[in-house]
């Protein structure tokens, strides 16, 4: 528990904790066997739904299942990690291995050195070096990456990019762990396209970039600007007030600051904990606070929001 929280606080946290809906977890079990049942009933009904429609219905089911293994990984719903990691295996989404995922976003949650390019796995900021050494069309591609519309075009395909160029690095090393992970995330890939194919009537590549890319750069909308470069690491990760399409979306993760603080309390209990001392999270965040995705796409849609250039590493 943050050391901020006074006695109030904690015992809030821990009363909610103790709700049956926490020892439960109904709400996340409940999501896991939607996600799962969706996917399939859609796939399985496609030639009734038609390949716009299927294609509509999939593209946020593999946002929310997204989100979904983001909850899995913090512990949720169970308390054993391979329970958990075998509930999240499913590859729908594709491109990354469960376990790559787990690994990186792990590291993320060290707070001291969030935003720190070549640290957090997640930061979306250059080192002056590799700023200033870069081409102008790779400073273009930053700074349209900078906006929420450039974000939401090329965040996936950057993001795609940079994954492929650093795992084939590791494969041509002999790194074992990278053959390990890649070739058992081919084991469940393959078959799983092979259903798709078989089963559906929406071809391979229509399901790989119609549908998981598309969804890719959605969840990307998320993480646009969760974090900012600041001297005091409480104060790099956002509070972000959006509207419930995108709360159920991205599970509450909006509110980003509560979650780095408090990671393993479930997506459900996010707001609530935020609305009890709304003012002082926001104090806490140094007033880094946006009122929802709308004020991104105003302020942002077209204009980068800082620099790509991390300003003091």
């Amino acid at each position: 528990m943050a050391f901020y929280f006074d006695a109030e606080h904690r015992q809030q946290i821990e009363t909610l904790r103790q709700r049956f809906t926490a020892r439960s977890e109904w709400p996340t079990w409940l999501l896991l066997i939607g996600v799962y049942a969706g996917w399939f009933a859609i796939l399985l009904n496609s030639a009734w739904l038609g390949r716009g429609l299927s294609t509509l219905l999939l593209i946020p089911l593999l946002v929310l299942w997204l989100s979904l293994q983001h909850e899995l990984l913090h512990g949720h719903p169970t308390r054993s990690t391979l329970v958990n990691k075998i509930l999240g295996y499913a590859p729908f989404a594709v491109w990354y291995p469960y376990t790559l995922y787990i690994d990186s976003h792990l590291r993320h949650h060290r707070d001291d050195d969030l935003t720190v390019p070549g640290v957090d796995p997640e930061s979306r900021y250059l080192t002056s070096a590799n700023w200033q050494g870069g081409s102008m069309f790779e400073r273009s591609l930053h700074r349209l990456n900078k906006t929420l519309l450039g974000r939401f075009v090329i965040g996936a395909p950057l993001a795609l990019t940079a994954l492929a160029l650093e795992e084939l690095q590791r494969l041509r090393n002999a790194d074992p762990q990278a053959w390990r992970m890649w070739l058992a995330h081919g084991c469940v890939t393959l078959p799983m396209l092979g259903f798709v194919a078989r089963f559906s009537i929406l071809p391979v590549w229509h399901y790989l970039f119609l549908i998981s890319v598309p969804a890719l750069s959605i969840a990307m909308i998320r993480s646009f600007h969760e974090h900012r470069p600041h001297v005091h690491p409480e104060q790099r990760t956002v509070l972000n007030e959006a509207g419930w399409p995108w709360r159920w979306l991205f599970l509450n993760l909006n509110f980003h600051l509560v979650h780095h603080d408090l990671p393993g309390l479930a997506w459900y209990d996010l707001p609530r904990v935020y609305r009890m001392h709304r003012e002082r999270w926001i104090a806490r965040s140094g007033g880094f606070v946006v009122r929802g995705y709308g004020q991104f796409w105003r302020c942002n849609g077209l204009r980068a929001i800082d620099s790509p250039e991390h300003p003091f590493h």
